[in-house]
């Protein structure tokens, strides 16, 4: 789910002083061949975004204390009992088509695959996020401050 605000949320916490991953960052992440059942079916070659688990493992196993990560992936609930907590970040459809279309951290989500790809995760994969989480919250209508301040207070670290 992309446009939520959390690479923004993420970065917050990082400067706060937390440790925090945005785990949709190059060294996290990479782009496979997608043949599960979320793949866009129109696309040329259906490519997914998914982690790189044996390196997320392995940062979750090392971690000294506190840590934050950030980012979606299929498949990404198989890396839950090794968090505490699970918040999702979600936001209204026509707020993160409004966000893709403006944002200038990266370009993802700007081409027709991408679009179509992010529109239909939202139908199938958004209510997943949100069943799976102990807390949602809508970024649409929280600065990233109340939203950092709302994750951080979740955690008992307010």
């Amino acid at each position: 789910m992309s446009a939520t605000g959390k690479t923004s949320t993420i970065r917050r916490l990082a400067e706060l002083g937390h440790h925090a991953v945005d785990l949709d960052a190059d060294e996290w992440s990479h782009l496979v061949p997608d043949g599960s059942e979320y793949a866009d079916p129109e696309a040329d070659t259906p490519l997914d975004w998914r982690w790189r688990e044996g390196e997320v493992r392995a940062l979750l196993d090392a971690a000294p204390g506190p840590l934050f990560v950030a980012g979606t992936s299929t498949g990404q609930a198989s890396f839950y009992p090794a968090l505490e907590h699970v918040v999702t970040l979600m936001v209204p459809t026509d707020v993160a088509m409004s966000r893709l279309a403006s944002r200038t951290v990266h370009e993802y989500g700007k081409g027709p695959d991408e679009l179509r790809r992010e529109l239909n995760l939202r139908e199938t994969v958004g209510p997943q996020l949100s069943a799976g989480a102990c807390l949602v919250i809508d970024t649409s209508v929280h600065s990233v401050h109340e939203v950092t301040a709302i994750v951080l207070g979740h955690a008992g670290m307010a």
